[in-house]
């Protein structure tokens, strides 16, 4: 482990702070429009996150020495490697919600907010967290397990959710706070009034408002705050192995920063492949079995001690060669193309 120290130069995080600000400022104003992100957009986002990264290794290099950036790099690639399996999660987590393609990108936005918060929490504090995590992981490790048979048994349909009132999420939300059952928009949060009109319509017959409450959370929201709690147990693996790397909080922060603001354009790679390579959405279940047995035998090494977990490189390799059978499986297994979908040139129009 590398204990370099270089504090926190005023320089420093003015020019951390403006390239991460100044780059979300660009996403957020380019994607402002509730519109699926296409692979080419996707691909080219990525590539600029990658680039705005390597401008602040080029800055630590020149400011403070190669040493400082070669462990900035480290961290980062270390941090990108460990958010491999968050992108499947993600997947899932949208799958579960069938939230529309259309208003992923707001859910995983207000999600990699939310992430820069609870990062810089869990860099103050270190590693002391880890003391909740065994536990709370494998409770994960079951609900990926379950979330990987339900998009097995749904067969890809993705048709979007009417009606929530029977979703495990909105059961519980409401038990905490108002929840609306249906999507509004792309509307986290809707007030009494405007509900109280909604419930006037035809296809809201029979539905009821809770009698306190002013606001009401949208299932929007739900998706969100399980996107944070994905990342937040998530980060019980990813914040201690790159403390590893340097205990200097600035580079540890930066590193995570810089590494989950590029997490959600790939995960839109991953997503469009997914439309074009037909298999490739059974890789990703069976990429959610191994990521719920990873996080079940990690965390019951940590209580038990057994000796066997499995180290990033190896998790990084299985989910590669995974996606390659994917790949390489719609490539020689084409779907079908459905008669049904065929118009009948004799059928009368």
């Amino acid at each position: 482990m590398e204990n370099t120290v270089i504090g926190f130069p005023p320089l420093t995080m003015a020019v951390f702070a403006g390239l991460a600000i100044f780059a979300l400022a660009v996403d957020l104003f380019t994607h402002k429009n509730d519109k699926p992100v296409t692979l080419l957009n996707a691909s080219l986002w990525s590539i600029f996150w990658v680039v705005i990264s390597l401008a602040f290794a080029g800055f630590l290099y020149f400011d403070h020495g190669p040493e400082v950036a070669s462990l900035f790099i480290t961290g980062y690639a270390l941090e990108k490697v460990l958010s491999v399996d968050n992108l499947f999660v993600f997947m899932a987590i949208f799958a579960w919600f069938k939230i529309p393609d259309a208003l992923r990108h707001r859910v995983l936005y207000w999600g990699i907010i939310g992430a820069i918060v609870f990062r810089m929490i869990f860099v103050a504090i270190g590693t002391g967290l880890l003391a909740f995590g065994p536990w709370v992981e494998i409770v994960f490790a079951l609900i990926v397990a379950w979330t990987a048979v339900m998009m097995l048994k749904s067969g890809g349909n993705d048709t979007e959710e009417e009606d929530y009132s029977k979703h495990i999420a909105y059961r519980f939300g409401k038990k905490l706070f108002p929840v609306w059952p249906k999507l509004y928009g792309h509307n986290f949060f809707v007030r009494r009034e405007v509900l109280e009109d909604e419930l006037k319509k035809p296809e809201n017959k029979g539905m009821s408002l809770a009698t306190k409450g002013t606001v009401f959370a949208t299932p929007l929201f739900l998706c969100v705050f399980v996107v944070e709690i994905s990342d937040v147990l998530f980060a019980f693996d990813s914040v201690p192995a790159v403390i590893a790397v340097s205990r200097e909080p600035l580079i540890v922060y930066s590193a995570m920063i810089f590494a989950i603001l590029g997490l959600r354009t790939m995960y839109f790679v991953l997503e469009a492949l997914k439309r074009y390579l037909v298999h490739l959405e059974k890789a990703v279940v069976a990429l959610l079995f191994f990521i719920a047995g990873k996080l079940a035998l990690n965390a019951t090494n940590h209580l038990f001690h057994h000796g066997y977990d499995i180290d990033p490189n190896t998790s990084l390799i299985i989910v590669l060669f995974v996606l390659m059978i994917g790949i390489v499986a719609s490539v020689i297994f084409p779907e079908k193309e459905d008669d049904s979908n065929v118009s009948n040139p004799n059928e009368n129009v």
